[in-house]
């Protein structure tokens, strides 16, 4: 099976995270806590990897990646920020909250929504998923971990178990929510949420049916 590595939930051990941002570097396949649920994640230009998690998940072309960036200031390296959306995205992170961006020019084409030219960003608040891109010393490319029937995992030994020899790590702090997150389309001038989740419209000066 994957290699568990058991990390605190509010106060990540430094070594233990390492070796999950050590994973990453060396091209594996990890699973992680995020606010929401678990998460598959692989080092950013890591096309085999990111290929290998289509394949574990069953995803098409048309499925983005979400970007996991540590702060502001490197989501505005990788999509198009305009001043309304930088004071949305100010108040809404860290948090759960996935934002569809335009990508900017730093993103490769194959790395972007093959026909939107968009590209998911998102800034957790899970101390551990900040922990491991804080590590790695830059984006991460994530998807949910789900089950046969779409259901989110939000146990590391559930998500060890489905998975199995199809990833290398999971990295366990504990149960995490099932709730995901609020998709926030920012592509034009009004902020539309796509899937509401756990983030709430509101908090970020949205209404609910916009």
């Amino acid at each position: 099976m994957s290699e568990l590595v058991h990390v605190h939930a509010e106060t990540p051990q430094p070594r233990r995270i390492e070796k999950a941002a050590k994973a990453l570097r060396a091209g594996q396949v990890i699973a992680y806590p995020t606010d929401s649920s678990y998460g598959l994640a692989c080092a950013m230009g890591d096309k085999a990897a990111m290929e290998r998690i289509r394949q574990i998940r069953g995803l098409d072309r048309e499925h983005f990646f979400t970007l996991v960036c540590r702060d502001l200031s490197e989501i505005a390296q990788y999509a198009k920020v305009e001043n309304p959306s930088f004071r949305l995205l100010k108040s809404a992170t860290p948090g759960a909250y996935t934002f569809v961006l335009r990508a900017s020019k730093q993103v490769p084409n194959w790395l972007a929504h093959p026909k939107r030219k968009t590209i998911g960003i998102r800034v957790p608040g899970h101390p551990v998923a900040r922990a491991i891109v804080d590590a790695l010393g830059e984006p991460f490319m994530t998807v949910t971990a789900v089950a046969d029937d779409d259901r989110p995992l939000s146990e590391a030994n559930d998500v060890r178990e489905f998975f199995d020899r199809r990833i290398d790590m999971v990295v366990d702090s504990g149960a995490t929510g099932v709730e995901p997150t609020t998709v926030v389309d920012l592509t034009s001038d009004i902020p539309k949420i796509l899937r509401p989740g756990k983030g709430s419209a509101e908090a970020i000066g949205i209404e609910p049916d916009a």
